[in-house]
């Protein structure tokens, strides 16, 4: 879905920036990070994240990723990720953005295109269809893209599930297959959207990432929502 800037994103205020990439990229530990440095900044973001966010969207979240649920259907799991999306948009990202804040959400539509679009095949008609609904118009300034390859995604949501005994595993079962088909989705989505998709390496250490994603986000700050971003190489 490719998309040129709205002049919609400049009238709602705020800066909206979104994190994306397949389980076990890292996106909860870079969000830390991030908000750690912009902290020191004197910067203090509001973070949503997907699903959840809300208390709506936790029981939600429950629903979508326990394990337990296997027999959940595509479409249904498609309207749940978009009433989790839409009370996180009304309750928390536009008060925020109005007020002139800067947003920042672990996982939004991009994830949906991927996930339950591309790699389940419902088609990205019908996510954009339902965006429309549940957003609006609303679409991040910049987007942060973890990139890791499908063998460590699910070596890196394994050992986390293990060691955490998570019954949220629901999607980290899926096959081997379908994993390659969301990585290749994202990458797809961020040859449509230079403007705004960056991709970063996910694979050296927190830090290192959390600098390139640093050195990437605090110019678009200085610069504003529609500062021109250089394309992907």
């Amino acid at each position: 879905m490719a998309e040129q800037p709205s002049s919609a994103v400049e009238a709602r205020g705020g800066f909206f920036l979104s994190f994306e990439g397949m389980d076990g990229a890292g996106k909860g530990t870079q969000i830390d990070l991030l908000v750690e440095l912009l902290s020191a900044l004197g910067l203090h973001p509001v973070v949503n994240r997907e699903p959840g966010g809300t208390l709506i969207g936790q029981q939600i979240r429950t629903i979508l990723l326990d394990a337990a649920n296997s027999h959940l259907r595509p479409t249904a799991e498609l309207l749940l990720y978009f009433a989790s999306r839409a009370q996180a948009v009304d309750e928390v990202i536009l008060p925020a953005l109005g007020r002139g804040e800067l947003v920042i959400t672990d996982r939004f539509t991009d994830s949906t295109l991927v996930y339950q679009g591309m790699a389940r095949g419902l088609g990205t008609q019908v996510v954009e269809h339902l965006d429309a609904i549940s957003c609006r118009g609303l679409v991040p300034d910049l987007t942060i893209l973890l990139d890791i390859d499908p063998a460590t995604s699910l070596a890196r949501t394994s050992a986390r599930n293990a060691a955490t005994a998570s019954t949220e595993t629901r999607l980290d079962e899926e096959s081997r297959e379908f994993h390659t088909r969301v990585r290749e989705g994202y990458l797809a989505l961020a040859t449509a959207n230079p403007h705004r998709v960056v991709v970063v390496d996910g694979s050296p250490g927190p830090r290192e990432i959390a600098n390139a994603i640093f050195e990437v986000v605090l110019p678009r700050l200085l610069l504003g929502p529609m500062a021109p971003l250089e394309a992907n190489p």
